[in-house]
């Protein structure tokens, strides 16, 4: 198994149309053992290349990532952008929207947010910011969690932030008690925790699944667009 912490960045957020401008990824060791004994971020071997869009980046996108046109002139293509064959586990902060980007949805995937949320429901946020500055103030590190972010969303930055963050949350699993001795149970781990027991959307934000009305929960599940995951905690919860 290949498994790499992968971030991009791009032009907007419409799988459809936009397209990757920069990605990277870490490679991590086989199991997780391993990669928690190389404490260093910087020691993983990765990869990091910006590209140039065949559309223009849309404002939204460009006020996160800040990367001009300019910055690409010389660039390959983004169309020429390949995830390697060799890959068989992707790793991410919402990473179900780089995969797709990446056309590797059915790359198997762990989120770190899904975990976040599943681990911590008290926080009000779960950015990969904010949970950085959780794991800061914990250990009495703002300061140099601060100096890490400088650099947020920047894909490279952004990938070694990330395994930060996974290392913690590895660490806060196994003390709650769920095995996470391998890639697979960590996955494993994440697909449960996509399953909500809050919700968080809508004007029942905030409300446990089990009491939403279910007149709601009809509506909702009547759309023409609705989450998998959602539908499946209604279910659950005895919908």
């Amino acid at each position: 198994m290949t498994a790499i912490i992968f971030d991009t960045e791009t032009s907007g957020t419409d799988p459809e149309e936009d397209q990757i401008i920069e990605a990277a990824w870490l490679e991590l060791p086989d199991t997780p053992a391993e990669f928690h004994a190389v404490p260093n971020a910087k020691a993983f071997p990765h990869y990091h290349e910006r590209f140039r869009p065949t559309i223009p980046i849309k404002f939204g996108a460009q006020a996160t990532h800040h990367i001009l046109c300019e910055d690409l002139v010389g660039c390959r293509d983004s169309r020429e952008f390949k995830i390697p064959k060799s890959v068989t586990l992707l790793i991410g902060h919402k990473i179900d929207f780089d995969a797709e980007m990446a056309g590797a949805m059915k790359t198997p995937r762990i989120c770190t947010l899904a975990l976040s949320r599943f681990l911590f429901p008290d926080k009000d946020s779960h950015t990969q910011s904010a949970m950085l500055y959780l794991i800061g103030r914990r250990q009495g590190k703002e300061s140099r969690i601060r100096d890490l972010l400088r650099g947020a969303h920047a894909a490279l930055d952004d990938v070694r932030n990330c395994s930060i963050l996974l290392r913690f949350l590895l660490i806060e699993a196994e003390n709650k008690g769920y095995p996470v001795g391998t890639w697979d149970l960590v996955r494993a781990l994440s697909d449960h925790a996509r399953v909500p027991t809050v919700m968080g959307f809508s004007k029942h934000k905030g409300m446990a699944i089990r009491d939403v009305p279910s007149g709601w929960v009809r509506w909702y599940r009547s759309q023409d667009e609705t989450d998998p995951y959602y539908i499946e905690a209604f279910k659950r919860a005895g919908f």
